[in-house]
């Protein structure tokens, strides 16, 4: 009995949240203290439809980014993890990837701000891809460590007595027995810069206005219904994600 009433608070802790963003999106002028909106509109959905709608546009600037970082970030990070692996000192590389975790995202954009600027990429997507590729890339190096192991090499030399060519051996051995690893580390490294706001808030000087910035921006305004409708866009990627890879994360060791 206990476990049922538990399976229900966590479904009604995870619900209720959506419920509430749902009644925001479709509500007009719903104020203090009422429980419900007095009214409701799907005009803030309608207009999505609009071919300039801004909403969509931010989807596309997210999208963009995100897709193009946590590819960069994923192929980059297996080929680095694999030379930290080989190097004299492993320990010292590894530790030197949790560096840009030190400081928070805003103080690391604002550090980074003017080589971004000498490089006339501020206010551009190329700045804000600089600047999520130096947390994402780390991130995606240290996920990827632990695949290159010893019994890894192993495999990669008895394909290579067998008369593997090294392009054959990293595409028939190595990443196929990478390839659930890297796909975690292809939706995580997503996630960081889908959901990032410091690092594309200071880089992007307000002119990249990706769905976080634009959450932000709507509840600065007050305008709760718009708000609402970008936050859940926002959950729409994330969700697909989640329902691509159930088998992986379902799956028992």
């Amino acid at each position: 009995m206990r476990s049922y009433l538990l399976i229900v608070l966590l479904l009604l802790l995870f619900v209720l949240p959506f419920g509430l963003l749902g009644l925001l999106a479709v509500g007009e002028q719903w104020r203090f203290p009422a429980a419900l909106p007095p009214a409701y509109s799907l005009e803030a959905w309608r207009s999505l439809l609009a071919a300039d709608n801004d909403l969509l546009l931010g989807l596309g600037r997210s999208l963009l980014p995100a897709g193009t970082v946590a590819a960069l970030a994923t192929a980059g990070g297996f080929g680095l993890a694999r030379a930290i692996t080989r190097s004299r000192h492993p320990a010292r590389w590894e530790a030197a990837s949790y560096l840009p975790y030190a400081l928070p995202p805003v103080l690391l954009a604002v550090l980074i701000q003017p080589f971004i600027i000498r490089l006339h990429l501020s206010g551009s997507v190329g700045g804000v891809l600089v600047g999520l590729l130096l947390v994402a890339l780390p991130f995606a190096t240290l996920l990827l460590r632990s695949f290159w192991s010893g019994h890894i090499t192993e495999y990669e030399q008895l394909a290579r007595t067998l008369g593997c060519t090294p392009r054959q051996a990293w595409r028939r051995v190595l990443l196929p027995l990478a390839w659930p690893l890297l796909r975690t580390t292809l939706v995580q490294t997503f996630l960081l810069s889908w959901f990032d706001f410091g690092l594309t808030n200071v880089l992007s000087v307000g002119k990249v206005r990706t769905l976080t910035v634009q959450v932000f921006t709507y509840v600065g305004e007050a305008n709760a219904q718009l708000a609402a409708v970008a936050a859940l866009l926002l959950v729409v990627p994330p969700a697909v994600l989640l329902l691509l890879n159930k088998s992986t994360l379902l799956r028992k060791p």
